[in-house]
């Protein structure tokens, strides 16, 4: 009987029922992308397709013959990106899945097993789609991401500027903060046109530089060689050529800003007044407050840390559809802003934060790196927890907090109130007092202030 039993409880379990009947499953290459399609579907339920448009097509006429209404594919660099968008067209519901969610059998790899593998995965429901925001905010998050490679490569070709005039000992950026600034430009297009006279070229000095006529025509004074201003005059061309790609870039920005404007109704209030007229030194020159508080129906500038061109690049990443995360901590997960969670055995053990390179997180971060000197009440939590754990640690803290706020904004339309440093200090300190009174309370002892009584802070309860 014992080892009838044995022998009956050793029986595999009953097989999960599909989640997703109609489900295939596609692995993506750079020359050739394999789909799979559940048994019985098609005649052949495994099909190699080459990445072509003509091939792509094909693809997607074969999933719909085979009936499928659902497909999974893994984000691999951007060959997806061509066979989602005829995806979409076909009205087929498509899951884009992180590779590191795709963990494949034990045993040999193939392409051909690792879409059956996608396809199983898929049709079982383990899977979950990554976000995809919608096409508007895919073009201007397009843009967006373009204007900050164009200031990365335009900031290199300044590197080489500098580099040349210093090769010549023109001290250039002794004297003036920025060698792009209105007295820079001007002295190095002299220098280039031929003028090597340093008291003419300190003329060209803007009454708002810091620095005397004297102190930049000494500065100035070098030794001129060919090679040295062949170099300075390609870096310059090459930095005005960025700038104005930039240009035009903030050109399409304006446009698609205008027309997704068109479509989200007017706020009932007026636009605020700005937290400060400050402009970042790489910020686009067109009004971005007015739109994007068109858009959102809040004005996410108020919150300190961000300005017009953080808000811009934040909603070009995350959209202004907050209904894609449940709650303000999956939304802080997503980012790779929520610390770590390692329970094993029921003991808690350290673990670092969510592990990624989001752009949205990194831009949360940028903005709270700003926020360390501030006389904020995010301010003054940054400072207590960088003497705590560190500034690492407190940038990621702010930044999480600063991603909360956005996400309040964009779901409830919270408006961001902000009471100062020394409001923030006086909640901690009645945090530290409650939490004292607790701790007083379990032991036995009542714990009193010493204005109000004795000199001692604790006297024995009864």
């Amino acid at each position: 009987m014992a080892k009838a039993k044995n022998a009956k409880s050793s029986k595999a379990p009953p097989k999960s029922r599909s989640a997703n009947r109609v489900a295939a499953g596609i692995d993506l290459g750079a020359r050739e992308h394999y789909a799979a399609v559940p048994n019985g579907a098609a005649k052949r339920t495994v099909r190699k397709f080459r990445t072509t448009t003509s091939q792509l097509r094909k693809l997607v006429s074969w999933l719909l013959e085979a009936g499928v209404t659902t497909v999974a594919m893994e984000s691999t660099g951007i060959y997806w990106i061509p066979l989602f968008e005829l995806l979409e067209e076909s009205e087929l519901e498509v899951y884009l899945v992180n590779a590191t969610h795709l963990k494949n059998v034990p045993g040999r790899k193939t392409d051909v097993q690792d879409c059956q593998w996608i396809q199983r995965l898929h049709s079982n429901g383990l899977l979950c789609a990554s976000f995809r925001p919608p096409l508007q905010i895919c073009e201007l998050r397009t843009y967006v991401r373009h204007r900050e490679n164009l200031t990365q490569q335009a900031s290199r070709h300044i590197l080489h500027m500098q580099k040349a005039m210093t090769l010549m000992n023109l001290r250039l950026d002794t004297v003036v903060s920025d060698i792009t600034g209105a007295t820079g430009l001007a002295i190095i297009r002299d220098i280039l046109a031929g003028n090597e006279d340093p008291v003419e070229l300190a003329k060209h000095r803007n009454p708002g530089c810091r620095s005397s006529e004297e102190d930049i025509a000494e500065a100035l004074t070098g030794h001129y060689r060919d090679d040295h201003l062949f170099l300075l005059r390609a870096a310059l061309c090459g930095y005005e050529f960025f700038v104005d790609q930039m240009h035009c870039c903030d050109e399409q920005i304006e446009r698609v800003l205008r027309e997704f404007g068109k479509s989200c109704p007017m706020p009932e209030s007026p636009v605020p007044d700005p937290r400060t007229r400050k402009k970042q030194g790489n910020e686009p020159r067109i009004d971005l407050r007015s739109p994007l508080f068109r858009l959102t129906g809040s004005d996410l500038t108020q919150i300190h840390g961000i300005g017009p061109f953080s808000a811009l690049k934040i909603i070009a990443e995350i959209g202004i559809d907050m209904t894609s995360w449940r709650s303000s901590k999956h939304f802080t997960s997503w980012l790779g802003l929520a610390p770590g969670n390692n329970i094993t055995g029921g003991k808690r053990r350290p673990a670092p934060s969510c592990h990624g390179t989001h752009r949205a997180g990194q831009h949360f971060r940028i903005s709270a790196m700003a926020l360390g000197r501030s006389d904020t009440m995010l301010g003054a939590f940054y400072r207590r927890t960088a003497a705590r754990r560190g500034a690492a640690k407190a940038v990621t803290a702010t930044a999480r907090k600063l991603a909360i706020l956005v996400y309040n904004s964009l779901k409830h339309g919270i408006a961001y109130a902000d009471g100062g440093a020394e409001e923030y200090e006086r909640r901690f300190q009645q945090r530290n007092v409650s939490n004292l009174k607790k701790r007083a309370r379990r032991l036995g002892f009542k714990l009193v202030a010493v204005e109000d009584g004795p000199s001692a802070t604790a006297v024995a309860g009864g």
